[in-house]
């Protein structure tokens, strides 16, 4: 029995368009490639395992086998908790491709054990939340290039579980005692802050056809868990994955949202807003506080380090 099953009604064609999917060689990422491909896109899998990422696409070329018109899958290497690797992909897009009319930051950990990327930041707030916010900026000239284009970014509905406010003084965790689960929550309130500012940013800057969108997919029945048993204790890996996920979303139903919010008509003048079962919901008051979203875009900037002249509202120009 899963709790909420919308799905996206949406029979809108992507023919002649680029999406780029990050983290899409499984879960909700890989059936968001296949809904893409089936629909005519050029579909960029943005992955740090180009072996698994070429081992999705032939799967889900050989599952779509018989049907017409389809799109074309690409893989290339991106590791989100790389800043270099998030600006040599950045730089190849930028490059190479005429444009980018979808963008999917959909890849995430969840939950892990206290690390730090090769950047030195903490692993869920630097890849979940700095890989895609540098990619986002850098790939921005395209994506106004190729309007209307659309934004989309996989949070949680865990940013409701963060105690406190998002901590701006302490977004590495250096001066707190770490929490597995609260640094999770506050890298989906970031996604969510991001999102917003985002979208403020675009309007200020009289930037038509840009728009942005948030989400929770629902408890779906992925490969984030796989560090539970590290996390918490043996054996609760193995109920997440066989007791817990006989009452979640497959990764076909929760991608739907994600869908929705990339490919519906109706959606397509709505911005900044966070969405759940394929509908506007209501997100936390900590996500609405744009005064933290402008100071998380300004740390942001400053800790990815953007040159403080780049412009990312401009268009592209190759």
């Amino acid at each position: 029995m899963v709790c909420g099953n919308a799905k996206c009604t949406s029979t809108a064609r992507l023919d002649g368009k680029t999406a780029i999917i990050t983290g899409s060689n499984t879960g909700i990422g890989k059936y968001t490639v296949q809904d893409f491909y089936t629909r005519g896109a050029r579909v960029i899998m943005a992955c740090r395992s180009v072996e698994k990422a070429e081992e999705a696409a032939k799967d889900i070329e050989k599952a779509c086998e018989g049907k017409e018109n389809l799109g074309e899958i690409v893989v290339l290497p991106l590791d989100l908790s790389s800043l270099e690797s998030v600006r040599e992909f950045a730089r190849k897009i930028l490059e190479t491709e005429e444009r980018v009319d979808l963008l999917i930051n959909n890849a995430g950990v969840m939950m892990c054990p206290e690390s730090r990327t090769v950047d030195g930041f903490e692993t869920q707030f630097g890849t979940n939340h700095l890989g895609h916010f540098l990619l986002t900026l850098l790939l921005m000239p395209k994506i106004i290039k190729s309007t209307p284009a659309r934004i989309v970014t996989v949070s949680s509905i865990g940013h409701t579980l963060l105690s406190g406010p998002l901590a701006l003084d302490d977004l590495n965790w250096e001066k707190r005692k770490y929490s597995p689960t609260q640094a999770y929550y506050q890298s989906k309130l970031a996604n969510i802050l991001f999102t917003k500012e985002l979208a403020r940013k675009l309007e200020e800057a009289n930037i038509q056809g840009v728009t942005t969108y948030s989400l929770h997919p629902g408890a779906v029945a992925t490969d984030l868990s796989r560090h539970m048993d590290e996390t918490f204790c043996k054996g609760v890996g193995w109920m997440v994955n066989n007791v817990v996920q006989l009452f979640v979303k497959t990764p076909e139903q929760g991608a739907q949202t994600t869908i929705h919010c990339a490919v519906d008509e109706k959606v397509a003048n709505e911005t900044g807003l966070y969405y759940a079962e394929c509908k506007v919901k209501d997100s936390s008051s900590k996500s609405k506080n744009m005064e933290d979203a402008e100071k998380l875009w300004d740390l942001s900037w400053k800790i990815v380090e953007l040159d403080e002249n780049y412009n990312p509202f401009v268009t592209a120009t190759a």
